[in-house]
């Protein structure tokens, strides 16, 4: 089923358009308009942990248990009680068992005993000291161990880590690989989840051909979707692809609405400009609303959010870097909000500028750049040699984008600016 979109059409449009500046709508009133007005997918599921990672948490993770579930040892040692040690002598202890993780000490350490332990194993009732095995020597059934411990008591508290009853992972959380474990180690085998985000995914233009086609005179072949496919499945999406929409309206037409009625997005690239052969906005206004275009971005101007027949629609630049671009600035904000993720982008990186740079007001400038090691000093952040929105081999060749506000016209060599590592949205 399609995702429920409510009464957001014209007010969503109002509302940005009314903050638009002359080179488009600004990138926080954007963002802000999609967090207020969309509406996340409702399904939810149950999977595996093995099938968590990339999934949006559907409730709270409330521990069961507590971790770690007993007091137990930090360290390979001795445990023992502290007030059998006497500062500055050598003490003697007789040592009465042993625990290891898995197989604790059975019994209660009395005065002046002590219990080999290996780092894990349950702290032994009547223990409140390790002493780690370095500081101590053995004799047969005897331990001596000097009486300065240095304050380090060498045990981990019950619950240290994760209270009983407490909130272990926060519902909207893209569950991680490390977050996963932590359910693991909690005791769940399954996890509600949000159902994944169906994509459909088109490119559009009478010049493409898919990878590996024979070419006609003037035509490329289609490289948009392997990248948008990348940047959507990194999300969690179920993306299925539409494949190469000609340059005719009414084709166009029917194989959007189609698909609108299976999946909770569109995204195309292509179409968005103003060219004759540019449909895509006057298709999205004929079978619902466009809602904003274009953004105040640099590259990615053309980017274009609307509905077809309910069913929200993502339009993207036709060259790849500005398509990239687009879908980083507003792609994963829709994607988050339908999938019901938390508002957690990947974090920019404050970093001294190795270059001199100047940029009109007003717009929000993305530069491929590469971060360079310096001798005896903080690293620097490069330009790319080259920034053509068509270069796909700029991209790859590039560790992230810098990325500078609307207010910012120039940038000074050492002054610091954002940048944006690539791993956040590709890997």
């Amino acid at each position: 089923m399609p995702l429920e979109i409510n009464e957001r059409n014209l007010t969503m449009a109002f509302a940005i358009r009314n903050r638009a500046t002359g080179g488009g709508i600004r990138l926080a009133d954007a963002v802000a308009a999609i967090r207020a007005h969309l509406c996340p997918i409702r399904d939810t599921e149950l999977v595996d942990l093995s099938r968590a990672r990339g999934r949006v948490l559907a409730e709270d993770l409330i521990a069961r248990v507590s971790l770690p579930h007993w007091d137990s040892a930090a360290v390979d040692g001795f445990a023992l009680r502290a007030s059998d040690l006497v500062p500055a002598r050598l003490n003697k202890l007789t040592l009465v068992g042993e625990a290891a993780a898995g197989h604790p000490f059975g019994g209660i350490i009395g005065p002046r005993q002590a219990v080999r332990i290996l780092t894990g194993a349950p702290l032994p009732m009547g223990a409140d000291l390790v002493v780690m095995q370095e500081a101590c020597r053995v004799d047969g059934s005897c331990l001596l161990v000097r009486g300065d411990t240095a304050g380090k008591t060498h045990w981990r508290v019950r619950g240290e880590d994760i209270d009983l009853g407490s909130r272990a992972i926060v519902v909207g959380r893209r569950l991680r690989a490390q977050d996963v474990a932590l359910a693991g180690a909690l005791g769940c085998k399954k996890l509600q989840v949000r159902r994944k985000a169906r994509v459909g995914l088109f490119s559009t233009g009478d010049e493409l051909c898919e990878p590996g086609e024979a070419l006609a005179n003037g035509q490329i072949w289609d490289a948009n979707r392997c990248i948008l496919r990348g940047l959507l499945e990194h999300l969690g999406c179920e993306v299925v692809d539409f494949g190469i929409l000609r340059d005719k309206p009414e084709l166009l037409e029917g194989a959007l609405s189609r698909a609108a009625h299976d999946s909770d997005l569109l995204v195309t690239s292509g179409g968005m400009s103003v060219g004759s052969g540019d449909h895509i906005r006057s298709i999205i206004g004929r079978r619902g609303a466009l809602e904003m275009w274009p953004l105040a971005i640099k590259p990615g101007k053309p980017v274009g959010l609307g509905d077809i027949d309910d069913c929200p629609i993502l339009a993207l630049p036709g060259n790849p870097i500005a398509a990239v671009v687009a879908f980083i600035a507003v792609g994963r904000p829709v994607v988050d909000v339908l999938s019901g993720a938390s508002d957690n982008p990947p974090r920019s990186l404050s970093i001294p500028a190795g270059f001199t740079f100047e940029k009109r007001s007003g717009v929000r400038q993305f530069l491929l750049a590469e971060v360079r090691a310096c001798d005896r000093e903080e690293s620097r952040v490069m330009l790319s040699d080259r920034q053509g929105t068509a270069m796909l081999s700029a991209l790859t060749g590039s560790d992230g984008f810098i990325v500078l506000a609307e207010d910012r016209e120039v940038v000074r060599l050492g002054e610091r600016v954002d940048f944006l590592p690539m791993q956040g949205y590709l890997s």
